[in-house]
């Protein structure tokens, strides 16, 4: 696949999404161009990092390190907490060791770079995304029906209940993707662990598997992720101060 065709249809594509753009008034036609040739320079630095690093265990635990450290910052950012948001490597490290010690011990994923870095980075990317929505949507909630809280405090709920009471319904909102992606694998999406297997190998059968595989590790790790976050917003680990960024 990797060869002249794959450039020139990527460059077709980029320059038909900048026509679109230009056209329908979307914004700048440069935004489609400038975020491919940055995501080619960006792939292609991390290609090449990560065939040197993951021949090596221990340079593909640096990576993970790294990896982990960039996602509990970006899940910090994302729920605009103003304090305690670095509380939130709490639910990213607690959904990755609901998962990992498992498929390790089981053998599934073998102790290598090779393969226990994309595992880890599937299951870190969709654990990141879920509770940084879930934090953010808490403190949405706490800010929004602050009366609320009041309210039940006055009945005499404890602090930590009272705040549960309007973060609990936001919850689901951040499971909700990936549980949909689960519900419709193979009848309206073909996720990407699946192609990626099924390219590599030509085998439906072990590229099914090993979808599922990442599909419900997901599950397990954005829900073992998600709860804790909701848990630490009722009890005001991170909070935001002062009216929300409007962008």
């Amino acid at each position: 696949m990797l060869g002249p065709t794959l450039v020139v249809v990527c460059a077709v594509m980029a320059l038909l999404a900048a026509l679109v753009y230009r056209l329908s008034g979307l914004g700048s036609w440069w935004v489609v161009p400038s975020a491919t040739m940055r995501a080619v320079a960006q792939l292609a630095a991390v290609a090449a990092v990560l065939t040197a690093a993951m021949a090596r265990l221990w340079s593909s635990l640096m990576i993970l390190v790294v990896m982990f450290t960039v996602a509990a910052v970006t899940a910090a950012r994302r729920s605009r907490a103003a304090e305690g948001s670095s509380w939130l490597a709490a639910p990213l490290a607690v959904g990755l060791a609901s998962v990992l010690p498992l498929l390790l011990a089981t053998g599934l994923v073998p102790i290598a770079g090779i393969a226990l870095v994309p595992i880890t980075g599937i299951l870190l990317g969709g654990t990141m995304t879920a509770v940084a929505v879930a934090a953010r949507r808490a403190l949405d909630a706490l800010s929004t029906r602050a009366g609320e809280v009041e309210a039940a405090l006055s009945l005499g709920y404890l602090e930590r209940d009272a705040r549960l009471l309007v973060i609990a319904p936001t919850a689901p909102d951040a499971l909700l993707p990936n549980v949909d992606q689960a519900r419709t694998a193979g009848l309206v999406t073909l996720p990407g662990a699946f192609v990626g297997v099924l390219l590599s190998t030509g085998s439906a059968a072990q590229a099914g598997a090993v979808q599922i595989l990442v599909l419900v590790g997901l599950l397990l790790s954005q829900a073992c992720g998600v709860a804790l976050t909701i848990e630490l917003a009722a009890r005001g680990r991170f909070a935001r101060r002062g009216p929300a960024p409007t962008h």
